[in-house]
């Protein structure tokens, strides 16, 4: 009788600390009992937290024979249950599901062996700190609804999770390796909804070859109907954030399609002024940011960038800070330095089409900035006089050039002046730009 009486007692307890046997509280605290690991960290410590990697100046750096910490373990089965339990009892809440049920960053030494796994030429994140610095740099507007993030080739899925743990309400993870996929997938489907896994390479958008395309190659329209995202206006504040690690083997044919994509309002740039946070190599960030006067390095790539795009380099970070697939090479040394890797962002200008410029002229002001840069020594008043017959002298004087300037002294705003300028000139004939355009249109194809 006694034993009746105290087992009524003990569930009575139980009933006025948890209303509902559904209540989030009290189902965390049962399954954390049941399921966790002696001696293991608690859930709300990340698996692979910052305060259990090396303490000093630097993180750690990865070679072939590196050995590195290992983290703290926390069952995984445990964290199943964790996250579905919470998930189904977080439904239709606005609180986000990370705040208080950390996604796991996974075994250090797992994501390290499963990035070498890679058969293409990549660089991973496998560290969380490096993840944390990119997720400073992303701004606090991650937990809006509004905010989307296009992770390109997640790979592991360290920064991912990352995303997730900080209140990201919305991340789609564009990966082009199938040995990824299963674990992202996984990771999506313990979520509710802030994780969307698409099989998809983002640089490889839009190929110009072919008019069918199978995944992991796809047609920007198909990629943002999918995922319900609509055109924006091109005044509108920014409606993706995208990050990535850029390609190191086609680095600079890839920044150049971005731009030219970005000028004529074409694959990702016909939904709105597409954010890029992008790692590039230091050469071509310095290159991207090459001024006038330089000959050797001063480029199309230079002028178009800056001439559409506002600027920013977040953070510098060693080569050897990143993982790399068995694939990829060393970086390449040059005249230019190249030991680090540079997070930059790129936010399209708010007034780039503005005064006469349009994404259906835009291809004749990019044949323009490529002819006058193909010869930087090159007087610029003699191609303004065969774009426009004896305008040369009229234009410099309108926008307060000496009539001796050379092709390369000449800023990327001021190319955006002439060209403004010349377009509202009777005589100026563009007929052969358009020529060249459709000849390098042709090539293009066969590429």
């Amino acid at each position: 009788m006694s034993t009746h009486i105290c087992r009524l007692l003990e569930l009575a307890m139980r009933a006025s600390c948890c209303p509902s046997i559904a209540s989030r509280s009290c189902l965390r605290r049962t399954v954390l009992m049941d399921h966790r690991v002696p001696g293991a960290p608690t859930i709300h410590r990340r698996t692979n937290s910052l305060d259990s990697m090396p303490s000093g100046p630097g993180r750690p750096t990865f070679t072939a024979n590196s050995q590195q910490p290992r983290a703290e373990k926390t069952s995984y089965s445990s964290a199943l249950a964790h996250r579905n339990l919470s998930a189904l009892a977080l439904k239709g809440q606005s609180r986000p599901l990370c705040f208080n049920d950390p996604v796991e960053l996974g075994e250090f030494e797992d994501n390290v062996r499963q990035a070498r796994t890679c058969k293409k030429a990549r660089h991973f994140i496998v560290d969380p700190k490096l993840a944390n610095v990119v997720l400073q740099h992303l701004g606090p507007d991650l937990q809006s609804a509004k905010t989307v993030v296009f992770e390109c080739n997640p790979g592991p899925g360290v920064l991912t999770k990352t995303l997730i743990n900080a209140g990201a309400q919305r991340v789609v993870a564009l990966e082009s390796d199938k040995i990824f996929l299963d674990n992202l997938q996984e990771i999506e489907g313990l979520l509710d909804g802030q994780l969307e896994v698409v099989y998809c390479d983002f640089f490889k958008l839009d190929p110009v070859w072919d008019a069918v395309s199978k995944p992991p190659v796809l047609f920007a329209d198909k990629l943002f109907t999918d995922l319900g995202i609509t055109e924006a206006n091109w005044l509108d504040d920014f409606p993706v954030k995208v990050v990535a690690i850029l390609p190191t083997r086609n680095e600079r044919a890839t920044l150049l399609k971005l731009v030219y994509s970005l000028f004529e309002r074409l694959s990702i740039y016909r939904y709105g002024r597409i954010e890029l946070n992008l790692f590039l190599s230091e050469r071509e960030y310095m290159t991207m940011m090459m001024s006038p006067g330089h000959m050797r390095h001063y480029r199309v790539l230079s002028v178009l960038w800056q001439m559409s795009c506002d600027i920013e380099l977040l953070h510098k970070e060693p080569w050897d800070s990143f993982v790399a697939s068995k694939q990829t090479p060393p970086p390449s040394k040059g005249v230019l330095p190249n030991d680090h890797m540079c997070l930059v962002r790129l936010r399209p200008r708010a007034d780039l089409f503005s005064a006469g410029l349009t994404p259906a002229n835009a291809g004749t002001l990019m044949v323009m900035v490529k002819q006058c840069l193909a010869k930087r020594k090159e007087k610029l008043i003699n191609k303004l006089n065969v774009w426009s017959p004896d305008s040369g002298s009229k234009l410099l004087s309108e926008i307060g050039l000496p009539e001796k300037i050379m092709t390369g002294h000449v800023h990327p705003s001021e190319y955006l002046q002439l060209f403004r300028l010349m377009i509202k000139i009777p005589e100026f004939t563009q007929s052969w730009l358009f020529e060249e355009i459709m000849e390098n249109s042709e090539k293009e194809r066969w590429i």
